[in-house]
């Protein structure tokens, strides 16, 4: 089964620390790896500049410099209780020999050993999956990869626990480390080692859990150093308290760091973007200026408080949360995510720091190794090298009926020059079918009439615009009617709402009842959280209701919900819930 939710989070909004409970939650996340399908020189660009154990630096910055781009084997090793037990196929050689093909320098393996180990001591590894691991590792070295081997989903299985079992799991985390170290002992300098990822702590104030992370971060140096060997010399992975990226958390394990006094070690910590509009809730739709900021100021910390001071930054997981889901529908509007990753791409490259991006399974289909989103891998590996124009949109909505006038779309070209419309093969006639005012580009009510063809409902053609560089910027062109959704009844384990989209799509939903104060799971807002409280489903036209989001709602109260719609329509519905029983109702 294919686990779209898996790993312990916190939000990793920058300058506001939400409440504890927004700050853990679960994500399928995003990572990168490679199809033998594409057609980037993948394979020419990655034979060129894999190294060879014999030539890697011995600079930490140049070390880290060059395991750029980098890609998470996730929810594999680390998936719990066993190797494919997340749907995952078990890894193969191919696999790493496909990543290495098309340009990545370097992997993150991350894997929970505590399924594989006992739970009392000696905390002996079981030696058949220590040497599963090292299969893996060597398999990826051979390749001339760098790997970043670490302590995974043990961070909140049983490492947690060390506020009420300091003792034990302090004794169970060094054995783990002085296991690990003795192995890999000899492995050639390809190899990095991570304390453990998004450490975390049960019932911890913020002083506890940086004091709790220093000891383990301490006690995982000295262990692997004292073990003598590569080891002596390997970099090792320090993380922030859950690998956040906030200032303050930063300059704490800059000063740990700092006290270690060892040139080889590596800040590394993780980047999901603006915690509401990586889930899609508060209202937060849109890739917006506060967005925007929450990550520019993310890398600048990274840089100010290591990189300029020539401690190189690994951010070891970015993406979004739960986007792709190829089980569910998109969380994030596809256009927005595209500005996101550009972004992203940008602000690594200019402030110094190397990204691994998360792959659960959505990225590549390990089966047939091919990608499954083509157009968003591109958009990603683009951004390794150059940034690409963007526009305030990827669609325009055209109504069903009546004339249609001309729309005005903004462009965000991101150094780059515009350079037209094209239609395919085929340049658009500024003047006659857009015009461009300052960074406004005008489709004209005749180039858009000509585009919407028969007026189907949904997409009816796409066009680029196109810049002096990078990617075009994709623009679709839709077909809409009012949304028309019908009466239901249902339970609280689910409400389905049949509903007609019309060539429409959800952007969002708010919930409210009669005087105004907010339902729902999220009472801090009206608009509540994507996929986890609603959820569209365009084939089966219908927008179900979850039982999280049913179960929240006060017993005998009418609630009505507003559906936004990317058109900028709105329809409102109402629903009350009378014990077990919920009905729906159009209004």
């Amino acid at each position: 089964m294919h686990r779209t939710q898996r790993l312990t989070r916190r939000g990793h909004e920058n300058g506001h620390r939400s409440p504890r409970p927004l700050r853990r939650f679960v994500g399928l996340l995003l990572g990168l790896i490679a199809a033998t399908h594409l057609a980037w020189g993948g394979a020419a660009f990655a034979a060129s500049q894999a190294p060879q154990a014999s030539a890697v630096p011995s600079d930490r910055m140049a070390v880290v410099k060059a395991m750029e781009p980098s890609w998470n084997l996730g929810n594999t090793l680390d998936a719990i209780p066993d190797e494919t037990s997340w749907g995952n196929p078990p890894i193969t050689k191919a696999l790493l020999d496909t990543v290495k093909a098309q340009g990545f320098r370097s992997v993150r393996l991350p894997v929970t050993w505590g399924s594989h180990q006992s739970s009392t001591a000696p905390y002996t590894i079981e030696p058949a999956f220590m040497n599963r691991v090292k299969q893996v590792v060597d398999w990826a070295i051979a390749d001339g990869l760098y790997v970043d081997l670490n302590l995974h989903h043990d961070s909140w299985t049983w490492i947690a626990d060390m506020p009420s079992d300091h003792d034990g799991v302090l004794a169970r985390f060094n054995a783990t480390w002085t296991q690990i170290a003795d192995a890999f002992r000899d492995e050639p300098r390809l190899l990095l080692f991570e304390s453990v990822n998004e450490p975390q702590f049960n019932n911890a104030t913020d002083a506890q859990d940086q004091q709790l992370l220093n000891e383990l971060n301490t006690s995982f140096h000295h262990i692997v150093r004292a073990s003598g060997g590569g080891n002596t010399d390997r970099l090792l992975l320090l993380p922030t308290v859950y690998c956040t990226p906030s200032q303050s958390l930063l300059e704490n394990l800059s000063a740990e760091m700092a006290s270690l006094q060892d040139d080889n070690l590596v800040a590394t910590v993780h980047y999901y973007g603006f915690w509401p509009f990586s889930v899609n809730i508060a209202g937060y739709t849109r890739y917006e200026t506060v967005s925007q900021q929450d990550m520019t100021q993310a890398f600048k910390h990274m840089h100010d408080i290591f990189v300029a001071k020539g401690i190189p930054v690994y951010l070891g997981e970015f993406g979004l949360l739960n986007y792709p889901d190829f089980n569910h529908p998109a969380t994030v509007e596809r256009g927005e995510a595209f500005k996101y990753f550009e972004q992203l791409g940008h602000e690594a490259r200019v402030n110094g720091v190397t990204t691994a991006l998360w792959d659960a399974f959505n990225y590549l289909n390990r089966e047939t190794l091919q990608w499954r989103d083509l157009e968003l891998i591109n958009r990603i590996r683009s951004a390794w090298t150059t940034r690409s124009g963007t526009a305030s949109s990827d669609t325009v909505y055209l109504p069903k009926s009546g004339t249609i006038g001309a729309q005005t779309l903004t462009l965000n070209p991101n150094g780059a020059s515009f350079r037209g419309v094209w239609q395919g093969n085929r340049k658009l006639t500024q003047g006659r079918d857009y015009t461009v005012s300052g960074d406004r580009v005008t489709l004209t009510a005749a180039a858009l009439t000509r585009l919407a063809g028969d007026r189907g409902y949904g997409a009816n053609s796409t066009i680029q615009f196109r810049f002096s560089c990078g990617l075009p910027w994709p623009v679709h062109i839709r077909t809409y009617d009012a949304p028309v959704l019908s009466n239901a009844s249902g339970t609280s384990s689910g409400l389905v709402v049949p509903t007609d989209f019309r060539g429409d799509e959800l952007a969002t939903m708010e919930a409210r009842y009669a005087d105004g104060s907010n339902a729902g799971t999220a009472t801090w807002t009206s608009y509540q959280q994507f996929n986890t409280t609603f959820s569209p489903d365009y084939p089966g036209r219908a927008i179900g209701l979850t039982p999280a989001f049913l179960g929240s709602l006060t017993d005998g109260a009418p609630v009505t919900l507003t559906f936004h719609f990317w058109s900028g329509t709105t329809v409102t519905y109402q629903v009350t819930r009378s014990g077990t029983t919920v009905t729906g109702s159009s209004t």
